[in-house]
C-alpha cells in the first residue's frame, strides 16, 4: 500500500508542479514559478506532518502526500540549479535574492503549516469547537 500511495502522491505531485510552472508569469531572470511551488511545498509538509502526528494519519498517508506528492511537487535540485545559472549568467542580485527568498520564505511557509496543523488539533473534552 505504501508504494503505491507513493507512485500516485509522486504522479500528481509532478502534474501538479508542471502544470504550475507553465500558469505561473514569470518574472524576466528571476525564477517566480518554481519559488511559488516550493513555499507551497514548504507550506503543506509542515502543515502535513502537523496534521498526521495530531490525527495519527496512517503511513501510506504520510508516505504518499509527504515524500511522494511533495517531493515531486518541490524541487530542490531546480531550485539550486537555477540560482547557479543565474550567478554564470551575471545575474547575481537575483540569484541572491532569490536564495534568500527561497531560503526564508521556505522556513516562515514551514512555520506557517505547522501553526495551522496546530490549530486544527482535536478539541479536548467540554472545549469550544
Amino acid at each position: 500500500m505504501n508504494i503505491l500511495a507513493l507512485i500516485l502522491g509522486g504522479l500528481l505531485g509532478t502534474l501538479l508542479r508542471y502544470g504550475l510552472s507553465l500558469w505561473i508569469p514569470a518574472a524576466g531572470a528571476f525564477p517566480l514559478p518554481i519559488l511559488i511551488i516550493n513555499w507551497a511545498g514548504c507550506l503543506f509538509l509542515g502543515w502535513l506532518f502537523t496534521v498526521a502526528t495530531i490525527r495519527k494519519l496512517p503511513p501510506s498517508v504520510r508516505i504518499g502526500a509527504g515524500t511522494g506528492f511533495t517531493g515531486a511537487f518541490t524541487t530542490f535540485s531546480t531550485f539550486t540549479v537555477q540560482t547557479v545559472d543565474a550567478i554564470h549568467t551575471g545575474h547575481v542580485a537575483v540569484a541572491l535574492a532569490y536564495f534568500l527568498a527561497s531560503l526564508i520564505g521556505g522556513l516562515l511557509m514551514a512555520w506557517a503549516g505547522v501553526s495551522l496543523g496546530q490549530k486544527m488539533r482535536s478539541p479536548k473534552a467540554g472545549e469550544p469547537v
